[in-house]
């Protein structure tokens, strides 16, 4: 199969991303990336937010969000210098900028303040987390904790609100982000069990003209999952590693690709772009 018809990982993380470690790289990312044959890459450095600021919607007044833990802001100036040295190495490979706002519904005004700092070219809307006694606690760790499918079902709805109350993101990424840390192993995530809650999501990101993320680093969706998007109004997809090490960039793409041509998509001309119907 020609490199060429990988499609672009617009879901990757460097040393600018607070929960990468020491061989997270940008540049070794971008090697990768033309090592594979990946046309184009954009690094999507985590935005996440300790503290309430105006323009945000708090949960409760004066109290944090969520305990700051190891969570770090971006240092956006580096971040787009990096970018730049990138763009002058990797000629052939079309590099961009953006960001994966965490809860940018809750956090409107903190992310327009990252916003403005420079160009970001794709920008992801994420639901990492759910709330638990006035604060956004993890998911996985909930999950652990409570009953699954009623967390999931928590998760959804929640989710549901992100994409109706913000409009700064384009991306919707790992749309069902708890399944990575679904815990019982004898009963596995299945998406039939929440196909209500996936086709409201969809409809709703697909009314605002908005693009599904396929997430690799996630359990690969089906076919079925991709064609709810498609049958909700949905008509473009995105690929997404979610890399945190240069070696994932890419990982499992050409079966993803498969995916979502068998749910009717198809590449654009420009090969770094989303794939559409």
């Amino acid at each position: 199969m020609p490199a060429a018809l990988l499609p672009a990982d617009d879901h990757v993380h460097s040393e600018f991303s607070w929960d990468t470690g020491p061989h997270a790289s940008m540049r070794d990312a971008c090697a990768r990336a033309v090592e594979l044959g990946v046309p184009a890459v954009a690094f999507t450095e985590h935005v996440d937010f300790t503290r309430w600021s105006p323009g945000d919607v708090p949960l409760v007044h004066d109290q944090r969000p969520r305990d700051p833990g190891w969570y770090q802001p971006v240092d956006v100036q580096a971040y787009l210098e990096s970018i730049e040295a990138c763009r002058d190495e990797f000629r052939g490979l079309t590099v961009r900028a953006g960001i994966e706002t965490g809860e940018p519904h809750l956090f409107a005004g903190s992310v327009e303040r990252v916003l403005a700092q420079g160009p970001f070219e794709r920008v992801l809307g994420s639901l990492h987390s759910v709330v638990r006694h006035d604060e956004l606690v993890g998911v996985g760790r909930v999950l652990r904790a409570e009953h699954p499918h009623e967390v999931v079902r928590e998760y959804f709805g929640e989710l549901l609100e992100m994409v109706r109350g913000s409009a700064v993101f384009e991306v919707l990424a790992h749309c069902d982000f708890p399944r990575r840390y679904w815990p019982d192993k004898r009963n596995l995530y299945r998406e039939n069990d929440f196909e209500d809650e996936y086709r409201a999501v969809f409809a709703a990101l697909a009314a605002s003209d908005r693009v599904l993320e396929v997430n690799t680093a996630s359990p690969l969706a089906s076919v079925r999952l991709v064609r709810w998007w498609r049958e909700s109004g949905g008509r473009r997809v995105s690929f997404g590693s979610d890399a945190h090490v240069p070696w994932n960039v890419g990982q499992h793409f050409a079966q993803a690709r498969d995916v979502v041509e068998a749910a009717g998509f198809r590449a654009g001309r420009d090969p770094g772009d989303f794939f559409r119907v």
